[in-house]
């Protein structure tokens, strides 16, 4: 009798997703690591597509609240894997125009961006499929403080509606970075992988509300 031999997947996707999940643990702890709190503070005259494009992923604290977005829709499935990364970007634009009327005071921008860590990564770490218009009331409201100070920079930006297109470019691809790990680690233990990362996003959230 001849005996079919089953392809060794489980262990080879376990060595994969064992090595994506130590790369992005090491990512993650950089985040922690104590640097430039605020990543909307900076100076000078922007630039334009490529300022755009480059602010999302200098600031940490900006970086972790869209990468959460990405995860969080990988995590509930269904809609919800491109309505809540399609909504972000787009309310963003909001924010940003509110930055350029300067409607809010700095120090409530930089309390709103650490909350949005601790909510987004709570949600993630408790693993909440919220129904759908509570997500994406979640996400929205976070999305207009992010995109408040993209808003205050634009006004310093060389080609103000390039610097707009690249930092929307830019929030869009780390949305799909967080969907491609939460896809990728969401079935690793049971799912508590991508939990631990929401834990992070949390831990994270904490440290930019005390620095």
């Amino acid at each position: 009798m001849i005996r079919l031999l089953k392809s060794p997947r489980r262990p080879t996707i376990h060595r994969l997703g064992t090595s994506f999940l130590s790369s992005m643990l090491a990512a993650l702890v950089v985040a922690g690591v104590p640097a430039e709190a605020s990543a909307h503070v900076l100076g000078g005259v922007m630039g334009g597509f490529g300022s755009g494009f480059g602010h999302p992923l200098a600031g940490l604290d900006h970086f972790l609240a869209m990468l959460a977005v990405g995860l969080w829709g990988a995590q509930m499935g269904g809609r919800s894997v491109w309505s809540l990364p399609a909504t972000f970007p787009l309310i963003m634009c909001v924010g940003g125009f509110a930055g350029m009327l300067g409607l809010f005071p700095d120090d409530l921008i930089r309390i709103a961006i650490a909350v949005s860590l601790l909510v987004l990564g709570g949600v993630i770490a408790a693993r909440w499929v919220a129904p759908e218009w509570a997500a994406l009331v979640i996400v929205a409201f976070f999305a207009i403080f992010h995109g408040y100070p993209h808003g205050q920079l634009t006004l310093r930006a060389t080609d103000p509606a390039a610097f707009t297109v690249g930092f929307v470019v830019s929030t869009g691809l780390i949305h799909i970075l967080g969907i491609g790990i939460g896809f990728a680690l969401g079935r690793l233990y049971h799912g508590y992988v991508v939990r631990a990362l929401g834990g992070l996003i949390t831990a994270s959230g904490v440290y930019y509300l005390l620095v």
